[in-house]
């Protein structure tokens, strides 16, 4: 019985400490030191090839080593592998600072004003209230709970869309597609934290565009593959939506020459919100595992019918 980590080499060697220390009767193992393939019962991973998981006869888990696993490809994952999502403190609070920190952003302006600045003009947009403001989170799992939670303190009306029923204090919940055009139509400020499914991809398009208020603002912290860039170009130009901050795209890195690297309407970060941290992550699978071996119920298995 033994334990593969397949992913940044550094930061496996963190991994590899807690380990020693904590369960030093699970041998770890950080690729492309595999040791015995028939041994490894526990895999962390980013993208595992269909192939690759075939050479483990012994998997049981596998743990996304990312809050997604729409990179995986889990028709590829054989059925006796349960696929665990990575949820831990670092990536929800770091979602939680982004998100706020993009929501604040739109609120207020700060893209207008950044090109202002580049153009040496003094453009003074009215300031609205908070409490004028809606904002609406596509997703209402853990991630969009702790945005909403986040920016409850502010004043924001503030409205929720899922695929199921979900009730949140203080929070206008919608689910199911009956109820999606409504939902959209109430939003200012748009923050998609969906996960990434057959479902879901390509979401962003311009039909959502057309049913969000003219002149709405969206932040998609989900994944590339959420999004229609062409979509959200045309409605950025046409003024159908005012502004964008996008912290995933796909491809990524977007290639020179993309129009989002020099779009004025739209701020672009290298897919960083959310960044899993070694330490609690390491532990958050260590008990997953420790789990397991009891026999418990495990934490945050995907529902592969549901695709997360």
């Amino acid at each position: 019985m033994s334990i593969l980590y397949r992913s940044d080499a550094e930061r496996g060697r963190t991994w590899a400490r807690i380990f020693a220390a904590e369960a030093p009767d699970l041998p770890f193992h950080i690729w492309p030191d595999t040791g015995n393939l028939e041994a490894i019962e526990y895999l962390v991973a980013w993208q595992p090839s269909a192939e690759f998981l075939h050479s483990l006869p012994s998997l049981k888990l596998l743990f996304s080593i990312g809050a997604g696993v729409d990179q995986i490809g889990l028709e590829q994952v054989p059925d006796t592998v349960s696929v665990v999502r990575m949820v831990e403190p670092g990536i929800v609070s770091g979602i939680v600072e982004f998100a706020t920190m993009a929501v604040l952003a739109l609120h207020r302006n700060v893209l207008h004003y950044q090109r202002a600045q580049r153009e040496a003009e003094w453009r003074h947009l009215d300031v609205v209230p908070a409490a004028e403001r809606r904002v609406g989170i596509m997703g209402l799992g853990v991630l969009g709970q702790a945005v909403l939670q986040a920016l409850s303190p502010f004043g924001f009306a503030l409205r929720g869309w899922s695929r199921t029923p979900k009730q949140i204090p203080g929070v206008d919940c919608y689910s199911g597609s009956d109820a999606f055009e409504g939902f959209l139509g109430g939003c200012d400020i748009l923050v998609c934290l969906l996960p990434l499914t057959d479902a879901t991809r390509r979401i962003l398009d311009q039909r959502l565009f057309r049913c969000l208020p003219t002149g709405a603002r969206l932040v998609n912290l989900g994944r590339g593959g959420h999004l229609d860039q062409s979509a959200l170009l045309e409605a950025l130009d046409s003024g159908r939506l005012s502004a964008a901050v996008l912290d995933v795209c796909e491809p990524e890195p977007l290639p020179v020459g993309h129009p989002f690297w020099q779009h004025p309407s739209i701020m672009l970060t290298p897919h960083i919100a959310g960044v899993t941290q070694p330490v609690t992550a390491a532990r958050i699978v260590l008990e997953n595992i420790r789990r397991h071996r009891r026999g418990e119920p495990l934490h945050n298995v995907v529902d592969r019918a549901a695709g997360y």
